[in-house]
C-alpha cells in the first residue's frame, strides 16, 4: 500500500488539481495533507479529497508527522504544484519490486514554452545525475527505510536535499522515466514583473556554496522566501527557490 504525503502552505490554486489526479490513481492507498498553518483555502479544499489532513508550523515537522500515522509501507511525498503522469503511482509499485531498490524520484519536467522552462529542465536532469535530490521531484522510500533513516531534518529548508543524500546511501535507488510536471511560470517573473529566473539561479547557487561551507540552515533560511510558513522578522536577502531536481 502507498501512502502519498502533500506539504502544503498556502496552495489553493494549485492543491486540487494534484488531488483528483491521486483520487484517480490511489487506488486502495491513502492521501495525506501536511499542511503548514495556511492562511487561504488549502485545508478547506484538501479536505473532500485527503484521507487524512494534519497541521504543523515547519517543512520537516510536516512531513514527519505524517509519515508517523501512515499506513502505506510506501511513502510518496509530492508537492502541491505537480502534475502526475497517468501511470505514476502504478510505476512505483512496479520499481519496489525489486527488493534492492529502497526508493527514487521521478523525471521533473518544467512546462511552458519559454526559455526558462527549457533551462529549469535541463538543470534538473544534471543535477540528478550528480546526485542531487529535491522535494520536487516526488521522492518515494519504503517506509521501513524512512523510519530507520529517521525521518526529514527539522529545518526551515533543504531538510529535502539533505534527505535525499541519505537515501542514496542506504541502497539502490532509481530515477522513473515517468514525468512528473510542474509549471515553469514563478520564475518566469517576481512581484516586480521582471525576469527572475537567473536570480533564483545565482541564489541557489550561493545558499548551496554556504551549506557546503557548513551554514546552519537556520541561517540559510534569512536567505529564502517566506512561501512555507508564516512570514519571519528577518526580510529575505534572495529571492531564492530550490532547484527542481531530476
Amino acid at each position: 500500500m502507498i501512502t502519498v504525503i502533500i506539504p502544503t502552505y498556502n496552495e489553493e490554486e494549485t492543491l486540487e488539481g494534484l488531488l483528483r489526479q491521486l483520487r484517480v490513481q490511489i487506488g486502495d492507498g491513502e492521501i495525506i495533507v501536511a499542511d503548514g498553518s495556511s492562511t487561504d483555502a488549502t485545508s478547506a479544499l484538501a479536505k473532500p479529497f485527503a484521507h487524512i489532513v494534519v497541521t504543523e508550523p515547519r517543512r520537516g515537522r510536516q512531513l514527519n508527522r505524517a509519515a508517523s500515522i501512515a499506513q502505506g509501507d510506501v511513502l510518496c511525498f509530492l508537492h502541491a504544484d505537480v502534475r502526475l503522469a497517468d501511470n505514476a503511482l502504478t510505476a512505483v509499485g512496479t520499481a519496489l519490486r525489486d527488493p534492492e531498490v529502497v526508493g527514487g524520484t521521478f523525471r521533473l519536467c518544467f512546462g511552458g514554452p519559454g526559455l526558462t522552462a527549457r533551462v529549469l529542465t535541463l538543470m534538473v536532469r544534471c543535477l540528478r545525475r550528480l546526485g542531487f535530490i529535491y522535494g520536487d521531484q516526488g521522492i518515494f522510500v519504503r517506509r521501513r527505510v524512512f523510519e530507520r533513516l529517521g525521518g526529514f531534518r527539522d529545518w526551515p529548508l533543504l531538510e529535502d536535499y539533505e534527505f535525499g543524500r541519505r537515501l542514496l546511501k542506504a541502497g539502490k535507488t532509481v530515477c522513473l522515466p515517468d514525468r512528473l510536471e510542474v509549471s515553469s511560470r514563478r520564475w518566469e517573473k517576481g512581484a516586480d514583473g521582471r525576469g527572475r529566473l537567473w536570480r533564483t539561479l545565482a541564489a541557489w547557487f550561493f545558499i548551496m556554496a554556504f551549506y557546503f561551507a557548513g551554514v546552519a540552515p537556520e541561517r540559510l533560511a534569512r536567505w529564502y522566501p517566506p512561501i512555507r510558513g508564516p512570514k519571519r522578522a528577518a526580510p529575505p536577502v534572495f529571492r531564492a527557490t530550490q532547484p527542481r531536481v531530476n
